[in-house]
């Protein structure tokens, strides 16, 4: 019986390698040559071809969507929304497969994005998903959704409601109100995002509620917005002062670059080395480690090797002292607790 069975399964297998070869239709055959010339970047030939394929055989949605595809490369873009949009009717007459009718939508979609049409472009981004999640649709419509939000926020600036939304922050900052006065601010900064002031407002107001991680972005984004302005390095010392003061030693020394009688600079830099006094040398070496300019000189590869020598020579501290970048650089370390003096 195992026999026969085996012989059986073999005559079955030949009769398979006996089947003719279908051969492909015209319509496919033009297609194949559109496809060449395309290659080829010979646009006008290749659309004859597609033009071909689709008077025989008017059912196929590639055909539609390939000669989409040389109008594009064409920048006729109009034509790519006239023929895509047909694919798409075709497609969907005749059961196509979804990732061709995805296809055909993501195309037009692209077409519109080049016209500069970013409403109609999301329009047909969403209809392309429905049909098909393909990655490459989701990568192309998240970039245009960016766009969209970064035009209605350009299109959402007005510095004159800017300043009358400040001013409203303002008025419940000077009632201690800090909660209430934070969405004006957030209005003011909307309505003219380059803007430094409402940013500092915003921080000092954060800072009341303890809200010390906002605050430091606020303060980030003012100084960056404005570094000469003395407010935005002032109350980001204060936050850094909290429970980091020899990173808040650097911002309020920056402070003093701008204005060096500054009394609340100088009145910060004096609180924050009085808490430092009150640690443990080991712990104040410590917390110095995690302040980045600390950190910038200690791997600083000449630093490195200037503090060897020092180490072993005080001739040679006397003759690097003698640099004042060297001598700066320190009088951090010693400042810090990294370097003791004997």
């Amino acid at each position: 019986p195992g026999g026969s069975f085996k012989l059986s399964y073999y005559n079955e297998y030949k009769s398979y390698l006996r089947l003719p070869v279908v051969m492909a239709t015209p319509a496919l055959q033009a297609k194949e040559k559109g496809n060449a010339a395309y290659k080829a970047k010979r646009f006008d030939e290749a659309i004859q071809y597609y033009d071909s394929a689709i008077a025989l055989d008017p059912t196929d949605i590639t055909f539609y969507n390939n000669k989409g595809a040389v109008h594009f490369e064409k920048g006729e873009y109009d034509e790519v929304i006239s023929v895509c949009s047909k694919a798409a009717e075709v497609g969907r007459e005749h059961d196509a497969e979804y990732k061709h009718i995805g296809k055909s939508f993501a195309r037009v979609a692209k077409a519109y994005f080049k016209k500069g049409d970013l409403d109609n472009a999301m329009k047909f981004y969403d209809k392309a998903i429905t049909e098909h999640r393909s990655p490459d649709i989701l990568n192309e419509r998240a970039q245009i959704q960016k766009e969209i939000k970064a035009r209605e926020a350009k299109e959402y600036i007005d510095p004159e409601k800017s300043k009358e939304e400040k001013a409203k922050g303002n008025e419940f900052f000077k009632q201690g109100k800090f909660a209430e006065a934070i969405p004006f601010y957030t209005e003011a900064i909307k309505r003219n995002p380059q803007d430094h002031i409402p940013y500092s407002n915003r921080a000092a107001c954060y800072t009341k509620l303890m809200e010390f991680g906002l605050a430091m972005v606020d303060c980030d984004k003012c100084i960056e917005l404005n570094p000469g302005f003395i407010k935005g390095y002032l109350r980001k010392g204060a936050v850094l002062r909290m429970d980091k003061p020899q990173e808040a030693i650097a911002v309020y020394t920056k402070a003093l670059e701008i204005d060096s009688s500054n009394h609340e600079a100088l009145e910060g830099i004096r609180l924050c080395r009085n808490q430092l006094n009150q640690l443990s040398p080991e712990e104040r070496a410590k917390r110095a480690m995690s302040d980045p300019e600390i950190q910038a000189i200690l791997q600083d590869p000449a630093m490195q090797v200037i503090l060897e020598q020092m180490n072993k020579d005080p001739a040679a501290a006397q003759e690097h002292l003698k640099n004042p970048v060297i001598r700066q650089k320190f009088s951090k370390l010693v400042e810090s607790g990294i370097v003791k003096i004997a």
